[in-house]
């Protein structure tokens, strides 16, 4: 796909985006209503738009708040994950393999955040609770 946008350019808008395509895969297999299915839908589809947002924005600021936005609905969806596997609409491989995945992209916000905010405090405090 050519690219518009700088934060097209961004691996972990790459990897959020990804991420969002097999939610959406996975979630059409599964035909039981669940609130969990509902907000991991929300909450993937929050992650690229947020790191989007926040890289348009020009203050580091701004920036790392809808950086750490993207991170929250990061967790969300590892939790959503956890949920609907212990009600066995997930298979462990599947929900390990996207925490995974996850995981990845809440290093990679991390990185970020880092970048725009150095010396801040939370971020190291985020990087031991991985």
């Amino acid at each position: 796909m050519k690219i518009y946008f700088d934060h097209e350019k961004l691996h972990v808008y790459r990897e959020a985006i990804d991420f969002c395509g097999w939610v959406g895969d996975f979630l059409a297999a599964i035909s039981t209503k669940a609130a969990a299915k509902d907000q991991l839908d929300r909450a993937s589809t929050s992650i690229p738009l947020n790191i989007a947002e926040g890289n348009g924005k020009f203050s580091a600021k701004d920036r790392a708040r809808f950086l750490e936005m993207a991170r929250g609905s990061t967790l969300e969806c590892a939790a959503c994950l956890d949920v609907l596997f212990v009600r066995k609409l997930a298979s462990e491989k599947q929900v390990m393999e996207q925490k995974e995945r996850l995981a990845r992209i809440v290093q990679m916000l991390i990185g970020l955040l880092r970048k725009f905010l150095s010396g801040l405090t939370c971020c190291v405090k985020m990087k031991q609770h991985i």
